[in-house]
């Protein structure tokens, strides 16, 4: 019940929400009916075509973008061919020059070799007979001091002098053994 302010009386009201009333099913069927249309007409002329464009819009960038995607991949791929052959041409080249300095090198060595081998054979050669000549000279020396010495043992020993043709038989029987 409605409170009235002038008199302070209640009023009877009709009470309920008012669209559930019987009495005004009908404007409101009409007026959902209108408002509907409307708001189809709009969604169809206006809305709709401008979401079907965006979508679309938005389809075709990305199909570009995959086709540029895989354009990009293709030249990436064809950079990555590239350098790897660049770089196996590379490594062949640089063992190729590797090997042939390697060969280089080696040669020159073994050049070093024999000619320091040669060297050395002739001065092994001259050192050898020196050192035969000097062992000659050596035993020559030797003899006359192995005489002399067998001489002064004899003189000392026996206190008188020693053959000297039997002390030299001796001494070069001694040196032969």
């Amino acid at each position: 019940m409605a409170t009235n302010t002038t008199s302070g009386t209640q009023v009877p009201s009709k009470g309920g929400f008012p669209a559930f009333r019987v009495e005004t099913y009908g404007s409101q069927l009409l007026w959902l009916a209108i408002a509907f249309g409307l708001l189809y007409y709009l969604m169809s002329r206006f809305i709709a075509p401008r979401i079907g464009g965006i979508l679309e819009e938005r389809a075709s960038r990305i199909a570009g973008d995959l086709a540029a995607a895989q354009a990009m991949k293709a030249e990436a791929d064809a950079a990555t061919l590239s350098y790897e052959k660049a770089l196996a041409e590379a490594r062949a080249s640089s063992q190729a020059i590797a090997a042939e300095t390697r060969a280089k090198i080696t040669a020159e060595a073994d050049a070093e070799r024999k000619a320091l081998e040669a060297k050395l054979a002739t001065d092994l050669s001259a050192a050898e007979a020196q050192i035969g000549a000097a062992r000659t000279a050596a035993m020559g020396n030797v003899r006359s001091i192995a005489v002399d010495t067998a001489q002064a043992i004899v003189e000392r020993l026996a206190g008188a002098g020693a053959d000297a043709g039997r002390l030299e038989a001796a001494v070069d029987a001694a040196l032969k053994r």
